[in-house]
C-alpha cells in the first residue's frame, strides 16, 4: 500500500489524480534533486514519481523476488519504469527559487545529451525540445511551486504548472515525442540521475509493493 513521503518541506501524498485521468495514481517514490556547488550540496527540487496501478503487476512479473539492493543496482529496472506500458505522472516542486528559462535550460540539456547518446536525436526531437523550452519561457518558480510532467507510453509529454502542489485541471502544453517524453524521466532516474535519492526511494518502495502484491497472490 502506497504511503506519503516528505522531501524537505514538501509533502508528496500517497495518491494523486492527473489532469488526464479520473483514476488515482500511486506514489512510486520521491527524493531531492541537487548539485554540489563549491563543496556544498545545494537542494533545488523535490521530485515524486506517480504511476498507474497496473504498473505493480507489470513490473512484478519480472522483478518480484528481487531484493531492494538488487533493484537499486539494476539500470534495467529503472528503464522498465521509464518504458513500461503505463502512464507516469511526475511532480517536481521547487525547494528554492528558479526562473523558468534557467530551469528548462538544464533539463533540456540533460535530455538532449541522453537522446544523442541513445541515438534518438533528429529533427523531430530538435523541434520537440524547442516546444519544451518555449513552454517555460515566462514561468517563475518560487519555493513550493511545481512542474508536473505526464509521460504516456505512446510518447506524449504533458506539462502543467502550479504555484503550489495543486494539480491544474488542464495541461499547459502537450508535446508529442516519445524520445523526449522518456528522456525527461531517464535523466531523473536513469544511468546518470539528477536524483539518486529518488532512484533509491523507487527501488525500496517497489520492493515493498512487490512483496505485498506477492503475499496477496499466495
Amino acid at each position: 500500500m502506497a504511503t506519503p513521503v516528505t522531501v524537505e518541506f514538501l509533502e508528496f501524498p500517497a495518491f494523486v489524480t492527473p489532469p488526464s485521468s479520473t483514476k488515482p495514481y500511486f506514489l512510486g517514490g520521491a527524493g531531492v534533486r541537487g548539485l554540489n556547488i563549491e563543496g556544498e550540496f545545494v537542494k533545488f527540487t523535490g521530485i515524486g514519481v506517480y504511476l498507474e496501478e497496473k504498473a505493480v503487476a507489470w513490473l512484478g512479473s519480472k522483478w518480484k523476488g528481487k531484493s531492494a539492493a538488487e533493484l537499486v543496482e539494476s539500470l534495467e529496472f529503472y528503464r522498465d519504469i521509464i518504458k513500461g506500458p503505463f502512464e507516469k505522472f511526475i511532480r517536481g516542486s521547487k525547494v528554492r527559487t528558479l526562473e523558468g528559462p534557467e530551469y528548462v535550460r538544464k533539463v533540456s540539456e540533460n535530455c538532449v545529451n541522453f537522446m544523442k547518446s541513445d541515438g534518438n536525436y533528429g529533427e523531430a526531437e530538435e523541434k520537440a525540445i524547442e516546444e519544451f523550452r518555449y513552454a517555460f519561457k515566462d514561468q517563475h518558480f518560487p519555493p513550493g511551486s511545481t512542474v508536473f510532467y505526464r509521460q504516456s507510453p505512446t510518447g506524449t509529454l504533458g506539462l502543467s504548472f502550479s504555484k503550489d502542489e495543486t494539480i491544474p485541471e488542464n495541461e499547459y502544453a502537450v508535446i508529442e515525442n516519445k524520445a523526449l517524453s522518456e528522456a525527461v524521466l531517464e535523466t531523473m532516474i536513469g544511468e546518470i540521475p539528477v536524483s539518486p535519492a529518488l532512484k533509491e526511494s523507487l527501488a525500496t518502495r517497489f520492493y515493498e509493493f512487490l512483496k505485498e502484491d506477492n503475499s496477496k497472490t499466495e
